[in-house]
């Protein structure tokens, strides 16, 4: 099973990851055999599983409940859950919360935040609960952002977000997950921090690690579609497609051809 000292050394050695989201078992296995390296039981399946608009339904209790699912269908990835909207707004919230969701089998918890995150950091870590900090546009707060938009477009909210993923690294956030951020603002964390990986979506190709929806590069989102998504599924045929997709998308984060110029945000600061 791949731990966080794993994806440490991958960084160390500058060596890409691959990460999807996942909510169930058959499809866990699938990304077992596909060898991705990294899951992410998401609070997007507020929308892809539940039929939501927004993230912002979801409870402890379906993440729970999703993640146990993904940890009996997959026992080679390292798998981390979200915390979903306001089940940590206090240290308590957020101590027990991360209890339910690590028994469950998660090996870490993803919040939504920035500095403001840093005690709530430091308190989980203290108690044995890795956490990662997902920056940028971050989808619990779509309300405040007014939509889904790319963040960080000038040198001054650049910095700021620099400034954010610093005070969480310092309170003790082991992984950092950058969403819908120009690409050399993704490429500026990443080497800003040695030590910790760095996750990217829509945050440019020089991420430690890539991750997408998984029904999005499956070509199943028909809906909005995203600038920075690929369909991987429709450059596959046979029929072990979606698994074949699975590898493709690997591969392609492990070579580099993943995000290209066209799934990335290159807006000059």
């Amino acid at each position: 099973m791949i731990s966080l000292s794993h994806l440490k050394k991958l960084k160390a050695e500058g060596r890409k990851f691959s990460c999807l989201t996942c909510y169930d078992s058959s499809m866990a296995k699938a990304l077992e055999v596909a060898k991705i390296d990294s899951i992410l039981v998401g609070d997007s399946l507020g929308m892809t599983i539940q039929g939501h608009d927004s993230t912002l339904p979801v409870e402890v209790t379906d993440m729970a409940y999703h993640t146990a699912a993904v940890r009996r269908g997959n026992s080679h990835a390292f798998i981390m859950t979200d915390l979903p909207f306001m089940s940590y707004a206090t240290l308590n919230d957020a101590l027990q919360n991360s209890k339910t969701i690590m028994q469950a089998g998660a090996q870490m918890v993803k919040l939504e935040g920035g500095a403001w995150l840093s005690e709530t950091v430091e308190v989980l870590t203290r108690n044995g609960i890795p956490v990662c900090v997902h920056l940028g546009l971050t989808p619990q707060s779509v309300h405040v952002f007014g939509g889904y938009k790319v963040q960080a477009r000038t040198r001054e909210t650049a910095d700021q977000l620099i400034a954010d993923c610093q005070a969480v690294v310092a309170a003790g956030a082991a992984l950092l997950l950058l969403e819908c951020v120009p690409a050399q603002v993704g490429k500026e964390i990443s080497e800003l921090f040695p030590q910790i990986p760095v996750i990217g979506i829509g945050a440019g190709a020089d991420t430690d690690g890539q991750v997408l929806v998984q029904q999005d590069m499956l070509g199943l989102n028909f809906s909005h579609v995203a600038k920075f998504v690929r369909n991987f599924m429709k450059e596959q045929s046979g029929e072990t497609a979606i698994v074949d997709a699975f590898k493709a998308y690997h591969a392609a984060v492990l070579d580099g051809s993943f995000p290209a110029l066209e799934q990335t945000f290159q807006i000059e600061l």
